[in-house]
C-alpha cells in the first residue's frame, strides 16, 4: 500500500504506552494562543485514484518549461537530459547506496565518485575536486571559508555581479565567524570593475569571489582579477552557476583561479522547482587539506588490484571536531552520479556542441531583442547564454503579460537590484528553438505568436 494510516485503536495503544490521555496532551508545551483551536478544513477522504487525479490537477497549474516557452535561468537551467541518465541512477545498487564508509563493499559508489571528481578537475582545470557539496550557493560559501583558512585572513571581497543568492548564502555562513565581507561594484559593461577592486585589496584580504559567467551572464576577465588577488596573497574564487559554459570558455584554472565552486544542475539534473541540486568544488593541490567534504582516491589493495577509498574526509564525524573544515555531511552521491553519466555520455565534443548551441542561440536572441524599439542590452561585456535586457516599462509587469501568452520571458532584476526595476535577465539554452525565440521577440514587441 502507498500509505497505512493509524486506526483509532493504534492511536489509543500508543497513547497508553507513553502515558497520556489524548493527542492534545502531547502539545501542552505549546502555548494555547498559538495552537489551532478548530479542526482542519480538509475535504472528505479520497481514494487513491481520486487523490492522484487531484494532485495531477494541482501540478497542471504550475508554469514550467513543459507548459510554457521558458527563458528562465539565473542559476537553474533547462537543458536536455538523455534518458540513460535516469535509467542508470535508477539501478538499486546506486539509489540505495549511502556514504561509502566500508570500501570493501562500496567499490562501485567510490569509483563513481572518483570518476566524478576527475571530470570536475578536467572541466575546471584544477588539481583536486571533492564530493558532497549541496549546491552552488553553499559550495561558494564553503570556498570563502576555505580561503580564510588557507590564508589565515578574515577579509573577503565579493563582486556585486556575483549571484545575489550566492552572496546571501556567503553572508549567512560568515555571520558569526568574524569574517568581513566587502562588495566590489561592477563596471558599466556588467563585469567586476578591476579599478574599483585595486584599492580594496590589502594584506588582510583572504579572497576575491566572482562569477564565471557572472549573474548577468557576462564572462569575467579572470586572468586580470587573479593577478590582482595574487598580488596581495589572496585567493581567487570562481563561482560557476552555469557549468555548460566550461565546455567553451577557458577553464578557471587556466586563468589563475585558486578555488572553483559551482552548481552542477546543468549536468543531467532537472530544474525540479529548485532541487535536489549538486555543488561541485575544486582547488589547487597546495590547499587540499583545507578543503571541505570528501575526497575519494585511487589505491592498490594488498594483492595489487586497483581500488578506491575515502582518502580525505574532513568532517567532524571523521576527525576531531575542532579540526573539521565543514559540517557538510550529505553524500550527494546520486546527484554526482547523474553529472558523471551526463558528462561521460556527452564527452568533450558533446559538451562543446551544447555550449556552442547555447552561445549561438543566445546571441541570436540578444540581437533580435536589442533591435526592438523600446528595448536595449545595457551591458556590453561578452555573455554566454544569459544577458540583461532593459525596457521602458516595469519588467515585472512586462513579464507578467508574457506569462499570459505562455512565455516565461526572464527574471525581473528589481527583485535583487532596486535600481533595475526596468531590467530582466533572459536565458537561452539548446532547448529553445528559433520558433520559440521569435515568439519571445514578437511578444516583447507587443504582438503574439
Amino acid at each position: 500500500m502507498r500509505y497505512i494510516p493509524h486506526t483509532e485503536e493504534d492511536v489509543r495503544q500508543m497513547l497508553e504506552v507513553i502515558g497520556v490521555g489524548s493527542l492534545e496532551d502531547l502539545f501542552e508545551e505549546i502555548p494555547r494562543s498559538v495552537r489551532l483551536q478548530r479542526p482542519l478544513n480538509l475535504s472528505r477522504p479520497l481514494s487513491e485514484s481520486e487523490l492522484l487525479r487531484d494532485l495531477r490537477g494541482l501540478a497542471a497549474l504550475n508554469a514550467t518549461a513543459e507548459t510554457h516557452r521558458s527563458f528562465l535561468g539565473g542559476g537553474a537551467y533547462n537543458h536536455f537530459i538523455p534518458a540513460v541518465v535516469d535509467q542508470i541512477i535508477s539501478r538499486s545498487e546506486f539509489y540505495t547506496a549511502y556514504t561509502p564508509y566500508q570500501p570493501e563493499i562500496s567499490q562501485g559508489t567510490l569509483q563513481a565518485i572518483f570518476e566524478y571528481q576527475t571530470l570536475v578537475c578536467q572541466l575546471t582545470g584544477m588539481d583536486v575536486a571533492n564530493a558532497s557539496m549541496y549546491d552552488g550557493a553553499s559550495a561558494c560559501a564553503e570556498a570563502v571559508l576555505m580561503a580564510a583558512r588557507a590564508t589565515r585572513r578574515k577579509r573577503v571581497i565579493l563582486s556585486a555581479a556575483l549571484h545575489p543568492e550566492y552572496r546571501e548564502t556567503v553572508a549567512t555562513y560568515c555571520r558569526y565567524l568574524d569574517v568581513e565581507l566587502v562588495t566590489v561594484p561592477f563596471a558599466p559593461d556588467g563585469r567586476t570593475d578591476p579599478a574599483a577592486l585595486a584599492p580594496l585589496l590589502d594584506g588582510e584580504s583572504a579572497a576575491v569571489v566572482v562569477g564565471y559567467p557572472n549573474f548577468f551572464g557576462a564572462v569575467e576577465d579572470l586572468a586580470v582579477l587573479a593577478e590582482a588577488a595574487h598580488g596581495v596573497g589572496a585567493r581567487l574564487v570562481a563561482a560557476v552557476q552555469e557549468p555548460i559554459a566550461l565546455g567553451l570558455l577557458k577553464s578557471p584554472g587556466e586563468l589563475g583561479a585558486d578555488i572553483v565552486a559551482g552548481e552542477g544542475q546543468s549536468f543531467g539534473m532537472p530544474v525540479a522547482f529548485g532541487g535536489p541540486y549538486l555543488g561541485f568544488f575544486a582547488a589547487r593541490q597546495k590547499d587540499v587539506r583545507t578543503m571541505p567534504g570528501r575526497l575519494v582516491g585511487e589505491t592498490l589493495d594488498k594483492e595489487g588490484r586497483r581500488g578506491f577509498v575515502l582518502t580525505l574526509a574532513t568532517r567532524e564525524q571523521h576527525i576531531r571536531r575542532e579540526k573539521a573544515t565543514s559540517n557538510i555531511c550529505s553524500n550527494e552521491g546520486l546527484c554526482a552520479l547523474m553529472a558523471t553519466v551526463y558528462l561521460a555520455l556527452m564527452g568533450k565534443s558533446g559538451i562543446r556542441e551544447v555550449a556552442v548551441q547555447n552561445l549561438s542561440k543566445a546571441e541570436y536572441a540578444k540581437s533580435a531583442i536589442a533591435a526592438l524599439e523600446g528595448f536595449s542590452v545595457p551591458f556590453s561585456a561578452p555573455t554566454f547564454n544569459e544577458f540583461v535586457v532593459e525596457a521602458r516599462q516595469d519588467a515585472g509587469a512586462l513579464l507578467g503579460r508574457l506569462e499570459g501568452q505562455k512565455i516565461l520571458g526572464g527574471i525581473p532584476l528589481g527583485r535583487y537590484f532596486p535600481d533595475m526595476s526596468n531590467r530582466f535577465l533572459v536565458c537561452v539554452t539548446e532547448q529553445n528553438g528559433r520558433e520559440e525565440i521569435d515568439a519571445l521577440v514578437a511578444a516583447l514587441a507587443g504582438g503574439e505568436q
